[in-house]
């Protein structure tokens, strides 16, 4: 959420900002509302001085020795009745006030973040900006397969059987597929709580920043709506699941539960940075995905992430965001993958988002890169609605810079290890980094 002072000083501003990340709210009328809102706050403050102004007479008369009795019940009833026209008017004000603020907060969880200057300028993904491309792609004296085969020919992946438990875009992963995954999230829970790779990622980045590791967390896949709505994760809520007793919202990504972890809360600024590595099953519908990608693990409604959430001073947000980018890149090199990192354009980019990262990997099954990592830089939009603050060395107090992002979405990671790792027998190579974790070097 932004600040009313902020949109107003940069109408103009916001405008383009809801135009180029294609957001349906009218700035203006928000402006009118808020305006509206003032007045009626006003006319309540003035009433309630002419009501404190009335009890003050009702009292100076009970007190009054030198007016006759007759003389204090006629005055006195005079004031009682002016006071009763007061509380009326008053009620009806609160009435109004109470609709008008309803809209005001709805409109005010509308309006998108702006977004940073090196943003471009966009309104879909085929405007994002390829800022590199790392890794060469393999080169098979074979038509490589993609990994929905590869994972049928050797036992890793069943859809069938989960259509039939559990409904289209669910799979059961075995074997060793499923020892992959545990080797990957071991392997990144020690990379994250390791300082001196930390200190090389930051130093190969050119960075200036604490060499704090992440603090590894198990966070609730299930949260209260109302908290996921400070979050701005609630919409489009059409994309998530809800239980239907309790009404608790299923988390499409562990940082929806990460982000809120010092809700209400005001921070030493000598604790920051605050770095979390957390690891969860997220949930989603896949609305509006009809059709795609239906084969494999690629788009599932069940599926495993691991993400980080960091929580900064005002003055080292971008940063952060540099050194988490560095670390998937850090974390993909060691796996040897190739990929290419995009930065986002507005059209394509998330309400919250001042800045935002992706990684795509090369998957030759398919022959195209896809997305595998994300990574958004949120300044204070969301802190703001949390109520998450920091107090500065002058015991001044800021919202806090948030910043969230994929360390690996675990079901995409493993199609690229599948397909770049594909061997012309159909066997899948390991990548050494995971070797000793799985005690293995081809899978058959």
């Amino acid at each position: 959420m932004l600040d009313i002072g902020f949109i107003k000083a940069n109408r103009d501003l916001l405008i383009e900002v809801v135009r180029n990340k294609k957001v349906q709210i009218d700035i203006d009328a928000l402006l009118a509302l808020y305006e509206e809102r003032c007045q009626i706050l006003q006319q309540m403050e003035q009433l309630r001085a002419d009501k404190n102004t009335i009890d003050d007479h009702i009292k100076l008369l009970i007190e009054n020795k030198e007016m006759s009795e007759s003389s204090i019940m006629e005055e006195r009833s005079h004031w009682i009745n002016k006071g009763k026209e007061v509380k009326k008017s008053l009620g009806e004000l609160s009435s109004q006030f109470m609709n008008i603020d309803t809209e005001y907060q709805s409109l005010m969880y509308q309006v998108p973040n702006i977004y940073s200057a090196d943003t471009p300028i966009g309104l879909t993904e085929n405007e994002n900006v390829i800022v590199r491309q790392v890794g060469d792609k393999p080169a098979f004296d074979f038509p490589p397969l993609e990994h929905w085969q590869l994972g049928k020919n050797l036992g890793l992946i069943d859809t069938e059987k989960s259509a039939q438990v559990s409904g289209s875009r669910f799979a059961y992963i075995k074997g060793d597929l499923v020892l992959m995954q545990f080797a990957l999230i071991q392997w990144v829970m020690s990379v994250l709580q390791n300082q001196d790779i930390i200190a090389q990622i930051i130093d190969t980045a050119g960075l200036n920043l604490d060499t704090k590791n992440y603090t590894p967390v198990l966070p609730p896949v299930m949260m209260k709506p109302e908290v996921m709505k400070r979050m701005g994760r609630l919409d489009p809520i059409d994309d998530r699941y809800q239980t239907t007793i309790d009404g608790l919202m299923l988390v499409g990504s562990a940082e929806h539960t990460l982000g809120p972890l010092h809700m209400d809360e005001t921070l030493d600024y000598r604790n920051l940075p605050l770095r979390y590595v957390g690891y969860s099953t997220a949930f989603r519908r896949e609305a509006g995905t009809y059709g795609k990608d239906m084969k494999g693990i690629l788009r599932l409604h069940q599926f495993d992430k691991i993400e980080i959430e960091v929580f900064s001073d005002k003055d080292t947000g971008f940063a952060e965001q540099e050194l988490i980018v560095a670390i998937q890149e850090y974390l993909m090199q060691q796996l040897q993958l190739p990929y290419q990192v995009v930065l986002k354009c507005t059209g394509d980019m998330g309400t919250p988002d001042i800045r935002a990262y992706d990684i795509e990997t090369w998957l030759p099954g398919q022959n195209q890169y896809r997305e595998t990592h994300t990574s958004d830089y949120m300044g204070e939009f969301q802190s703001r609605r949390l109520q998450t603050k920091y107090k500065d060395k002058e015991g001044q107090n800021h919202f806090v810079h948030m910043n969230d992002a994929t360390v690996f979405a675990i079901g995409r990671i493993l199609i690229a290890i599948m397909e770049n790792n594909q061997q012309a027998d159909g066997s899948i190579r390991v990548p050494e980094i995971l070797q000793s974790y799985m005690h293995k070097t081809i899978i058959t």
